[in-house]
């Protein structure tokens, strides 16, 4: 095996066996788009608990609020009825509210910020999940074409010039080499035929070929003003007169040559 052959095979089996190995594009991607939405639901959830987390701490700033407005309702109320003892500690119970309300208050602005960045980032999670959906076809589209260039490059790979290719160059060149051989033998046994039937037409044949030469004569001579328009026709020639015809032109012909 020559080395243009074994670096052909080499690349083959190369080729064949990244094929093989090579995962299904559209499998990979349809999974691809299962594990972003199983992302997407998760990150839902954990936005949703959040969620309710900024509303739980919002509501609980509120009541604190409301109950320090209400101690110091009562406050006033002690105020009126000139209990100030009881005054003094609803202003203390006003004054509890009133700090863990604004305790709360911070802890739930806070929460909100982050909670805006969590739905912030999912709303973009959700974005690339639907551009990805929306390439899934484009990109199956590109994989096909490349396994098409792959499998045309494994097949193109495995041609030489010692193919099918050269064998229908030489069995086309045997057909013509028989065609011959039959058109030669065909010429041959017409040739050296002893039948004296195909003989005798040939004969006639060439009789037939002389007096179309003769009237052939004629009518040049006719032509040429030679001869009147009333001219007798030409008459067959006699037996072997061609051969003495033929030998009278080379008598002609050498003389003129000499």
């Amino acid at each position: 095996m020559g080395l243009f052959d074994r670096l052909s095979s080499l690349i083959k089996a190369n080729l064949n066996d990244l094929i093989s190995k090579a995962e299904d594009p559209e499998k990979v991607l349809e999974q691809s788009i299962l594990d972003m939405r199983s992302q997407l639901a998760k990150a839902k959830q954990q936005v949703a608990a959040a969620i309710a987390d900024e509303k739980r701490l919002r509501d609980q700033a509120e009541s604190e609020f409301k109950q320090a407005g209400e101690w110091e309702q009562r406050a006033m109320l002690a105020i009126q009825q000139n209990r100030d003892d009881l005054a003094r500690q609803a202003l203390l119970r006003q004054s509890e509210h009133a700090e863990h309300a604004a305790s709360l208050q911070r802890t739930w602005e806070s929460h909100s910020a982050e909670t805006e960045k969590l739905k912030s980032l999912l709303r973009d999670l959700n974005d690339k999940i639907e551009e990805a959906k929306r390439k899934k076809n484009l990109l199956l589209a590109r994989a096909r074409r490349a396994e098409a260039q792959a499998r045309i490059q494994n097949t193109m790979s495995g041609l030489s010039e010692k193919s099918a290719f050269e064998a229908f160059s030489r069995m086309e060149e045997k057909i013509e080499m028989n065609e011959r051989r039959l058109t030669a033998s065909a010429e041959i046994e017409e040739e050296f035929s002893g039948d004296k039937l195909q003989s005798d037409f040939k004969r006639l044949e060439k009789a037939a070929g002389g007096m179309s030469a003769e009237a052939r004569l004629l009518e040049l001579k006719q032509k040429m003003g030679m001869l009147p328009a009333g001219a007798p026709q030409a008459k067959q020639l006699p037996k072997g007169a061609g051969e003495v015809a033929e030998a009278e032109f080379e008598h002609l012909d050498d003389t003129a040559a000499s």
